[in-house]
């Protein structure tokens, strides 16, 4: 019987895992069964608009960009998500982002095109929580049959 190895024995195998994503919480940019997603070790601190890859005390491995960090750690939330994740400790992040993979093109973390997004991800996401309010309070209102 084959045990599937983890995330963390892989980087500690390789020092890289490239897998594809599962899950809708880091759309547009990163979307299931179109990108492929390179994780490095990490090496250091974190800063803001870094997507690491760390493991939550259930055993869940989640994708979320850095939105703040502060001395009990860092503020992460997905890309597509309203709610933000507090204080995901250092002990805790597996790896970090370096590249997305789309249509054979590599964009890179270090890239103005990945930059350019992070920017608006995490700069505009009063604006985004603030349209999926309103978003939210228009289908509860037009979706009640009269």
């Amino acid at each position: 019987m084959n045990n599937p190895s983890t995330f963390e024995q892989q980087l500690d195998e390789h020092g890289r895992i490239i897998y594809t994503n599962v899950g809708d919480s880091m759309m547009p940019f990163i979307k299931q069964g179109r990108d492929v997603l390179v994780i490095e070790k990490r090496e250091g601190a974190l800063k803001k608009y870094d997507v690491p890859l760390y493991k939550r005390p259930s055993g869940q491995y989640v994708l979320h960009r850095i939105h703040k960090v502060t001395d009990k750690g860092y503020v992460t939330c997905g890309d597509n998500r309203a709610s933000r994740e507090r204080y995901v400790l250092p002990e805790q992040v597996i790896g970090v982002l370096t590249a997305v993979i789309r249509d054979g093109r590599e964009i890179a973390d270090k890239s103005f095109a990945f930059k350019l997004y992070a920017h608006l991800g995490c700069d505009g996401y009063f604006i985004r929580f603030a349209l999926g309010k309103i978003r939210a309070l228009f289908r509860r209102i037009f979706s009640k049959k009269h």
